[in-house]
């Protein structure tokens, strides 16, 4: 039997966590809730030798063009048995062509549709599937999977407008490392034996880029040990719990960087809260869910905290403000809607404003980004030319004297 680890909410709203034995994933989910658990994610765990550096996952836009498509056929009253061999056979991408086929069996062999989803992390993220257990509970699975494919249709566009912003300034840093190489591997040392053949006193510019040419020829396997240790312990420090969440609360400080980041965060938080409340899933479990959704360990952790003081009965809005995790106009939002009862309203209402937040952020943060770079760019050329220059005119100088 495989080895499964587990996330569950207890009876008092706890987190739980734990492994046990089971001979499939539906089995091990059925055991955890006959613990009397509500299940967060079961999978499967594997050992060392099957550890994938780079896991594959499924493209985000498949699993929203596959929720659109499914939903569609669960409106017309197709059984999602039948549905899901139709688009398994019109599915091109073999990853999650070879899911559909899996998840195909395991409702053949009884599972649910959210148990099937549940079993493929690499397809599926944790608000999807907590969203689907809610849906087949309340019936209405054709409107959630619409709202699951608007929802990361929201959040492909998010994430294109952040790459396609980036691209132009990540050129413009590119071609400054590339020219800053040429300068000093292929350049500089022509220029050093000429100078040297002269016997001329050379300006101070000059002896400084030489003697930094001299540095790195002497000392390069120095320098690439270094940085590659240096890019080492990044790796290690941000694969690891603690070290991920200095991180994280590090980038946070950071001017503009950390503005943006936080209303990356907010907007995403309040778009899956919201998804999750109006497909009828109880806030507590769509607050867990969501912290599993999200990839900063700083909101993580405050989720959980949030979580946790709500259950003690202090409700929402006052752990929202006390962990100052949120801006004022998201906090007042869900005061606004927890004192209503239109908490999945106010929470998309904010989702959109913070989108169109973020794309102002995004703009500002290229405006400044772009100029940086080129500046910098021009003073490392800047300074090899008026190094290579001064020392030019002062040999001549030298050579009409004489």
């Amino acid at each position: 039997m495989a080895r499964y680890s587990f996330k569950a909410i207890d009876q008092y709203g706890k987190s739980v966590s734990g492994v046990l034995a089971a001979p499939t994933v539906g089995a091990a989910h059925l055991m955890v809730v006959a613990r009397g658990l509500q299940p967060v994610s079961v999978e499967e765990k594997t050992s060392v030798l099957q550890y994938e550096v780079t896991k594959k996952k499924v493209p985000r836009e498949e699993v929203m063009h596959f929720s659109r498509q499914l939903g569609v056929f669960v409106k017309a009253g197709i059984p999602i048995l039948d549905s899901l061999e139709i688009i398994e056979g019109e599915t091109t991408n073999k990853l999650f062509k070879k899911v559909l086929a899996d998840m195909v069996e395991s409702l053949a062999a009884g599972d649910t549709f959210a148990l099937a989803a549940e079993a493929h992390p690499e397809a599926f993220p944790p608000y999807y599937v907590g969203m689907l257990s809610s849906a087949e509970l309340s019936g209405n699975l054709d409107t959630v999977l619409s709202q699951l494919s608007d929802y990361m249709e929201r959040d492909a566009d998010a994430r294109s407008k952040v790459t396609a912003a980036m691209i132009y300034p990540s050129i413009v840093l590119g071609m400054s490392l590339v020219t800053v190489v040429v300068l000093g591997v292929f350049v500089m040392p022509r220029f050093k034996t000429f100078f040297q053949s002269l016997h001329a006193s050379l300006p101070l510019p000059t002896r400084m880029l030489i003697s930094a040419t001299n540095f790195v020829e002497a000392n390069w396997y120095i320098i690439f040990a270094v940085i590659f240790a240096i890019v080492l312990v990044i790796a290690i420090t941000f694969h690891s719990k603690q070290g991920r969440a200095h991180i994280d609360s590090f980038v946070l400080q950071i001017p503009v960087i950390g503005d943006l980041i936080q209303h990356v965060m907010v907007e995403r938080i309040c778009r899956v809260m919201a998804s999750m409340l109006q497909a009828g899933v109880a806030l507590p479990e769509a607050m867990t869910v969501t912290s599993e959704s999200v990839s900063n360990a700083v909101y993580k952790r405050g989720l959980d905290t949030i979580r946790d003081e709500m259950l003690e009965g202090r409700g929402l809005a006052e752990p929202v403000a006390s962990s100052q995790l949120f801006p004022s106009a998201a906090r007042q939002m869900m005061r606004v809607g927890e004192e209503t009862g239109t908490l999945d309203e106010q929470l998309t209402v904010a989702a959109q404003y913070y989108a169109r937040e973020l794309d102002g952020r995004i703009k500002k943060f290229t405006s400044l980004f772009e100029p940086a770079i080129i500046i910098f760019m021009g003073v490392i050329v800047g300074f090899v030319a008026i190094a290579l220059i001064s020392a030019m005119y002062g040999i001549y100088r030298q050579v009409k004297i004489t």
